[in-house]
């Protein structure tokens, strides 16, 4: 490598609005490099970075602690295997304000909307306690499937990843070092974008956690197929970069080949608090049942 890390990516500005490192100076440096293209990599290696975005990191409007380690960790991590990363995809949580585990979508019997963390059961809607003011039959609907089908309740949050706000634009250093290796190994990056649909939570890349469409990204896990190693760094551990390794290692629950590829970085990921027995948990299922690998990026696994 001819670019040093520093001059992609400045850690002291991990998570701040205001990107010190101009884009246009970076994919300059990345084009005089002299890498292997992607197309020859003899192994074919996918990096998967979920909502690696700016309302995630600690100070964002849905802060997950630690989430600044996490960037430096993983950035150093893509710089270090550069020439080993065939391609990189990352998927972008993109919402409106108007959307059922948003606070303006229910109120209370004195019209108050809920607070951030808010759980609402179904029981809570055929008490009174909470009510949808927006199309209240299909959200008692999507309440009662997310508890009967998916073992889940929902959970209101603090609005974030609004579409077209910098929060919800990709962490500024991680997205200098993705699209630095874009350009230097000739490879596209693949944009996942998720969470659109107004009546349903959508933590995972594949699908919704419930709808009434049955949509399924079905040309992503395709792709999974072609390659020999798939790393999955990105936050939060105990909500969206869980929710999309169950949903991959689900669809391939039978071809433990396709499960064996996969490489979670642990250390470049973190948990909502309140969440971390439930996330360990889930995690070591993740092992034990479907062989997954769970790793260090300091590991040598490249």
């Amino acid at each position: 490598m001819k670019t040093k890390y520093e001059e992609i990516v400045n850690v002291n500005a991990i998570g701040k609005s205001e990107n010190p490192i101009l884009l246009n100076e970076i994919l300059r440096l990345a084009g005089e490099e002299e890498l292997t293209p992607s197309k020859q990599n003899q192994e074919r290696v996918l990096f998967i970075g979920i909502d690696v975005q700016q309302d995630f990191m600690d100070n964002g409007a849905l802060g997950v602690p630690g989430a600044h380690g996490d960037v430096e960790r993983m950035t150093r991590f893509i710089y270090e295997n550069m020439d080993k990363i065939s391609n990189i995809a990352v998927s972008i949580d993109t919402h409106t304000p108007h959307q059922i585990f948003h606070p303006c979508w229910w109120i209370d019997e004195n019209g108050n909307n809920p607070a951030p963390y808010t759980t609402i059961t179904l029981a809570d809607l055929d008490s009174g306690k909470w009510r949808a003011v927006i199309n209240p039959r299909a959200s008692r609907d999507y309440v009662e499937h997310l508890e009967r089908d998916g073992k889940k309740t929902l959970c209101v949050w603090s609005y974030h990843c609004i579409q077209g706000t910098t929060g919800c634009a990709l962490e500024n250093q991680f997205s200098n070092m993705v699209y630095f290796h874009s350009v230097a190994k000739k490879s596209v990056v693949r944009s996942l974008v998720k969470g659109q649909d107004p009546l349903s939570e959508m933590y995972g890349v594949i699908k919704p956690e419930y709808d009434t469409q049955g949509y399924i990204n079905i040309d992503f896990l395709n792709r999974l197929e072609s390659y020999d190693k798939i790393l999955i760094a990105g936050e939060a551990k105990s909500h969206c970069v869980m929710e999309s390794i169950k949903q991959i290692l689900e669809h391939y629950e039978t071809r433990p080949e396709i499960t064996r590829k996969i490489y979670i970085l642990e250390d470049c990921m973190s948990v909502i608090p309140g969440f971390e027995d439930a996330t360990t948990q889930a995690f070591e299922d993740f092992k034990s049942r479907y062989q997954v690998n769970l790793v260090q990026s300091t590991d040598n696994i490249l």
